[in-house]
């Protein structure tokens, strides 16, 4: 969709990403331990939500609306109803309408699309904010909650570990297919912590990663499948992170640019989007991000775009398999041809094309609710020249970002635009 009424990213706040191997968050061994708690899901909330408009000058009294994306919170933080949490936050929020959003790790994407959306209706000025808690339960007690952005009747059996099971078996598929080895996919892990250690707010900000650690199985980077046949395709270095944290951003329309004080050139536009959902549980095909790629041509056909004006991308890597095929479904690369694409070094930090310069979710971080709300933010610093050490070198006038759901069940991607 393209809207008819323009809308902008007004303003954005991100909390550290953390959890375990992040050096702010308190576990066994830290000093802190037994002394102070980590952040709660309300804590990371009200947090995300004052930053946002203490530090921007935001009014609150010009919001109109407020969605919040979040997965999971009744499992790993007892507490639903997380739209009305967003005025417990921060009092000055009472009396909005808020409503919680989800769509599996899509929630803080769709949350995105009904702030368009409500612009599109009339509104003026829209609160996004994503959330997630996850370390408040062991692993695999963890992965069983996660199993329910799966089909959890159908695929929960598949392994005690089903999420990543599912894109284990992508994996599998690619490398019987087209010759993909451990060592390729090794170099998305390098590329995720080495963007990651430059970025003071990622989960893996001071872990480092090497290709032949990353390569290789080993007792600190272990196959963690149980399932026979799809046990050799996926180690941790694999995977993304099991974060806490939140992300929000204001979305506005010219006339709430106005009402807010803020100048266009200050903004980021939301030029189109596309927002795609297909059934649960039922993969088409192992090679191909089927859903991925509706909703991304969609964002580029309405936004008037192609993949070859795409100057920065915010993907959904929840595996490394996952980023490999984003590459292929947005049409950067030809199937079976997105290693190359990797190893030429235009998705770099440094290159034409940067993917997650931030780290992505292996090394940023994917606290689930909070990732479509934090790419969105991350285009929109990397546009206004705020990312600090991992800064892109370069002027961005086109962004675009994939927010997948489950097995790329349903993905929502925004085309966004330098304000100039």
């Amino acid at each position: 969709m393209r809207p008819a009424r323009p809308a902008f990213i007004a303003a954005q706040a991100l909390t550290p990403f953390i959890g375990k191997g992040s050096p702010n968050f308190i576990a066994k061994g830290h000093p802190d331990y037994g002394v102070k708690e980590n952040p709660t899901l309300e804590d990371h909330i009200a947090t995300v939500i004052r930053q946002l408009l203490d530090d921007n000058g935001i009014d609150p009294s010009l919001i109109q609306r407020g969605y919040i994306g979040n997965f999971a919170g009744e499992l790993f933080s007892s507490q639903g109803f997380l739209g009305a949490m967003l005025a417990r936050a921060d009092e000055r929020l009472a009396g909005i309408g808020c409503a919680r959003v989800e769509a599996a790790c899509a929630s803080g994407g769709v949350g995105i699309v009904g702030a368009i959306e409500a612009v599109q209706a009339g509104l003026d000025v829209v609160l996004v904010v994503g959330a997630e808690v996850q370390t408040t339960v062991r692993a695999r007690e963890g992965a069983n909650y996660l199993a329910r952005a799966a089909h959890y009747a159908s695929e929960r059996s598949i392994d005690d570990f089903t999420f990543p099971a599912l894109l284990a078996r992508r994996a599998k598929a690619y490398k019987e297919t087209y010759g993909l080895t451990d060592r390729d996919l090794a170099h998305f892990s390098v590329k995720a912590y080495a963007n990651a250690n430059r970025n003071p707010l990622a989960h893996m900000h001071t872990v480092k990663m090497t290709l032949d650690q990353a390569a290789t199985a080993s007792d600190s980077n272990p196959n963690i499948l149980q399932n026979p046949e799809l046990h050799e395709h996926l180690r941790v270095s694999d995977c993304s992170q099991v974060s806490d944290g939140a992300a929000a951003v204001i979305i506005a329309s010219e006339t709430g640019l106005e009402r807010l004080g803020r100048a266009p050139q200050d903004c980021v536009q939301l030029k189109s989007y596309g927002f795609c959902t297909n059934p649960l549980g039922q993969v088409n095909d192992l090679l191909r991000l089927d859903t991925a790629a509706s909703a991304a041509a969609e964002a580029m056909q309405d936004g008037g775009i192609t993949p070859q004006d795409v100057q920065l991308a915010e993907v959904h890597d929840c595996f490394t398999i996952a980023e490999l095929m984003m590459y292929e479904a947005i049409g950067f690369a030809e199937p079976g041809k997105g290693i190359d694409l990797l190893r030429s070094g235009d998705t770099s930090l440094e290159g034409s094309m940067p993917v997650n310069p931030g780290g992505g979710l292996v090394g940023f971080g994917h606290p689930v609710g909070a990732t479509g709300v934090k790419q969105a933010a991350e285009v929109y610093r990397q546009m206004k020249g705020v990312c600090g050490d991992y800064q892109i070198q370069k002027d961005i006038h086109t962004g675009l970002t994939a927010n997948m759901g489950g097995d790329d069940r349903t993905v929502v991607s925004l085309v966004l635009e330098n304000v100039e």
